[in-house]
């Protein structure tokens, strides 16, 4: 069974609340299985899938009152439902739209906890007829994270800990320890994080097997791409197609000529917004100044697209590569498959990141906003990982003020100046973690 993160979440959530909560992601993500096993904590643990269970789609529509859908389900619950110790999940919620909006009575009326998923639900319950707000939190899930991965493959807790207080320190890794990770972040490019790879990697430790989980999840989302979105598929699939020979290119940018030299952004946009809402692809946008907020610099027609998943990514590329990237090959455009490992952790934890190019300066891999300020971070497969003339012109300009910057690289961690050299994989260390907060009192004795 896979250690996720999420299954702390879910069990702080509930203490904290009564408000439901809709558990989002990309298919294949674990969503479905992570509830499940949260649903053990309580006495009472009902799932109504919508795809297993289509009447149960025109039961609940023609529901008028909380009552009602309350009368409806106790009747499909085997062994009934126990008030304030049972977990209703409603799975596949984008086929019956209407239980969502529903959430705000079986909310207020109180008996029962709940808990909601389904897949593609960023296209499917955008246009949702009414949103629950107050009563329904969202919970975006994702592939396994670096730190997942080594977890599940037995790394103990105190080594993750000690790496974290030599990143938090900036102080050098046991070399042997630092080479071990290096060994696993390698591994973690060819199997990534979707669990039926992971824990097909486990089973067998096949590379082969995985690389054959990774491509069913692939065509399953090819099939998504041409039964949900019929009229736009031919777009949508040659865009999800492109990215990795688009991620190889000398500056990883998704340009639109090379799906067709009369591509317009207009035509294809949607496109794209379906990749991304099906958290299927991660565009990372260009910023016209990496000041922040950075939302307000974002160019809408330069971005880089990247795969969801590492793992997925190196699966499209060609047979045999796998062995390639875990011996290290120089042969292998590691550039490419570092920064859709680095894209895919910030995702995760919670940045949005945006990246910097400019004829003057030159490129910044990615730029994030962390307490408040901007961190550049550059990302280095090479040697050379001490040369970046486009980083090293915005920290010594006096028109940025970066506190620091970070280059994840191979070697071990040590920091020069304002910038810090860390191994690639403590990546999984940059979280954007919660805000503190804000309080402000203003005085109105002037007034009266």
């Amino acid at each position: 069974m896979l250690k996720r993160k999420i299954d702390n979440y879910l069990s702080d959530y509930y203490k904290s609340t009564k408000r439901a909560l809709l558990v989002t992601g990309a298919r294949q993500t674990g969503k479905t299985f992570s509830i499940r096993q949260f649903g053990k904590c309580f006495k009472r643990f009902v799932e109504i899938n919508f795809v297993d269970k289509p009447e149960a789609i025109d039961i609940f529509r023609s529901a008028k009152s909380s009552r009602d859908i309350l009368e409806r389900l106790s009747l499909m619950a085997e062994g009934g439902l126990l008030k304030d110790e049972t977990l209703v999940f409603f799975d596949e919620v984008q086929l019956c739209p209407e239980i969502v909006t529903a959430i705000k009575f079986l909310v207020d009326e109180g008996s029962y906890r709940y808990i909601l998923s389904g897949s593609l639900l960023g296209v499917e319950l955008k246009n949702l007829r009414s949103e629950p707000v107050g009563y329904m939190g969202v919970k975006e899930m994702f592939s396994l994270d670096f730190e997942e991965f080594i977890t599940c493959l037995g790394v103990e807790p105190f080594i993750v800990q000690r790496l974290r207080s030599a990143w938090e320190k900036r102080t050098e890794v046991d070399t042997f320890v630092h080479n071990k990770m290096m060994e696993l972040f390698r591994l973690y490019l060819v199997v990534g994080g979707m669990p039926a790879a992971v824990n097909q990697y486990l089973a067998s430790h096949n590379l082969h097997e995985v690389a054959v989980a990774q491509k069913d999840i692939i065509n399953l989302y090819k099939r998504d791409i041409s039964q949900y979105d019929p009229a736009r598929k031919l777009n949508i699939g040659e865009i999800f197609d492109l990215i990795p020979p688009e991620l190889n290119a000398a500056n990883k940018r998704f340009i639109l000529k090379s799906l067709n030299k009369n591509a317009k952004m207009k035509r294809y946009s949607d496109g794209f917004l379906w990749l991304k809402n099906a958290g299927v692809a991660l565009p990372v946008y260009n910023v016209e100044e990496p000041k922040v907020p950075l939302l307000l610099a974002r160019s809408r027609n330069l971005f880089k697209l990247f795969q969801s998943d590492v793992g997925l990514l190196a699966a499209q590329y060609a047979s045999g590569i796998q062995l390639k990237v875990l011996a290290g090959d120089k042969e292998i455009n590691f550039g490419a498959v570092y920064e859709n490992a680095v894209a895919q952790e910030l995702v995760a934890h919670g940045f949005h990141p945006y990246y910097y190019n400019s004829k003057k300066r030159g490129e910044l891999d990615f730029v994030i906003e962390r307490n408040g300020e901007v961190l550049p971070i550059e990302v280095k497969s090479g040697k050379d990982y001490t040369v970046h003339r486009a980083l090293a012109n915005m920290m010594d300009s006096s028109e940025y003020s970066f506190p620091e910057a970070v280059v994840l690289c191979n070697d071990n961690l040590k920091r020069v100046g304002r910038i810090t050299y860390a191994p690639i994989y403590m990546v999984m260390f940059l979280e954007a973690g919660s805000e503190e907060p804000a309080y402000y009192n203003i005085d109105l004795s002037g007034l009266h």
